[in-house]
């Protein structure tokens, strides 16, 4: 069983209230995830999805808050039951973005942004009308080697598996609608927010309110002497 489609924005003024629904991706190490974090910071009205993820917490990460961690078993339930409206298995462990919580802050006209790898994005473009997708490139392959390493979480292996991910995840930059560059932190995060602005002003977004204003100009006003 699988759950009715998500349809973050659509043209006419019933849709237009409801929120714009942004796709994040990158290859592993880019820095997305930082970028998004700075990016809701600073964008009114603008949240963060939280996934759920069958991956043990790292230290100083709190459940509820960086990711709803759960076990594999009820991971694999909420797949089988159609919970999820995108998951994935990265390098061995479980993520995904649950459809209730989605449609949840949409309809309330959050904006949402979910920061996906290109087969989670795949999944929502397919089951999705209006998202809008931005992936995060680095300035380089040296760059993004530079970076995994830096990080000293991970084993030579890991480090090897995530690199040649990357290579085969950098040619999915053409499916998206922006492209950003992380080549510092704060100018890419200025990027990410022209592009919030940008889609907030659209014709699909503004129309309920562009019609509320034509609607003065046409009305009779009575007006006292």
């Amino acid at each position: 069983m699988s759950s009715s489609p998500v349809r973050p924005s659509e043209d006419g003024p019933a849709a237009a209230a409801r929120g714009l629904l942004f796709v994040v991706s990158a290859p592993s190490g880019t820095g997305k995830t930082t970028v998004v974090e700075r990016l809701v910071q600073c964008v009114p009205d603008l949240a963060l999805s939280r996934s759920f993820t069958s991956r043990t917490a790292r230290p100083g990460e709190i459940d509820s808050i960086d990711y709803n961690f759960i076990t594999r078993e009820r991971f694999e339930t909420m797949v089988r039951t159609g919970a999820f409206l995108e998951w994935a298995d990265v390098f061995g462990n479980y993520y995904g973005t649950s459809a209730a919580d989605t449609e949840r802050e949409l309809s309330t006209g959050h904006d949402l942004v979910l920061v996906i790898d290109v087969q989670g994005a795949r999944q929502v473009r397919s089951r999705c009308t209006g998202t809008v997708g931005v992936f995060v490139l680095p300035p380089s392959f040296p760059v993004l080697e530079q970076r995994l390493r830096g990080r000293s979480k991970d084993s030579e292996e890991a480090i090897e598996r995530r690199l040649e991910t990357a290579r085969a995840e950098i040619a999915a930059f053409s499916e998206y609608d922006y492209l950003v560059v992380n080549d510092e932190l704060g100018a890419c995060v200025d990027r990410l927010k022209a592009i919030v602005l940008a889609e907030r002003a659209r014709l699909r977004s503004m129309r309920r309110l562009a019609e509320e204003i034509v609607q003065t100009f046409t009305r009779k006003e009575t007006h006292g002497r």
